[in-house]
């Protein structure tokens, strides 16, 4: 597949790094531009692109940037995407750390993806924001292997969940259905599956034990 990734950090360096040795033909921006993605280009094979050609043609945009970055994503990034194309949010909302106070998330209770979606404009598939970056390199097995770790995965779109659910298993990890968007506050930081390595029993029950209730550490 075609997939577009934007942010070169931690999560979106090693899906690159991952995705290319699958056989697929990324393409990775980031915030500073393609002349600082030489050395992961060089390393993978990845192509890097301006933000704003990330996802021509894209069956998955995977959006790892700050929650605080997403607003200045340019107007009509997926304007150009693939039909159908799987957009995966991966961010959390830190207020404290990094991404100051989000009066929607805060005190709406809009939940973090629902408001990345509403910032881009398409649907979103909450995915990979609970896992360990080093995980993506070092822990991927065989389906059926007693030690696969689980991703929750949150969306709306079933189509879209199916093509990244699809992708995660090709990556080498179960999937859980969290639900819609709505219920993705189940994986939001501070909940019982949030950095839990777990298979796909532990990964169900740390959902259905998750509060509503933002924690404090994760307040403004």
């Amino acid at each position: 597949m075609r997939i577009g990734i934007i942010g070169a950090g931690n999560i979106g360096g090693n899906l690159t790094r991952r995705l290319t040795a699958l056989g697929h033909d990324v393409f990775v921006a980031n915030s500073r531009g393609p002349h600082t993605l030489t050395a992961l280009a060089e390393e993978t094979g990845a192509r890097p692109v301006p933000v704003e050609e990330a996802a021509r043609g894209a069956e998955v945009v995977v959006v790892a940037i700050p929650v605080k970055a997403v607003p200045d994503l340019p107007a009509g990034l997926l304007d150009e995407a693939a039909d159908g194309v799987a957009v995966i949010d991966t961010g959390n909302y830190y207020p404290r750390e990094r991404d100051g106070r989000i009066a929607e998330i805060e005190d709406e209770g809009l939940t973090e993806s629902r408001w990345t979606e509403r910032r881009i404009g398409h649907p979103v598939i909450k995915a990979f924001n609970g896992t360990y970056a080093q995980d993506i390199l070092d822990r991927p097995r065989p389906a059926g292997a007693p030690d696969r770790l689980a991703l929750p995965v949150a969306g709306d779109d079933e189509a879209a969940k199916a093509k990244v659910r699809a992708l995660i298993d090709e990556l080498g990890f179960d999937t859980v259905d969290a639900g819609g968007l709505d219920d993705s506050w189940r994986q939001q930081p501070g909940t019982p599956v949030y950095g839990l390595r777990g298979g796909v029993a532990e990964v169900g029950k740390a959902l259905t034990e998750a509060s509503p209730e933002r924690p404090a550490d994760f307040r403004a």
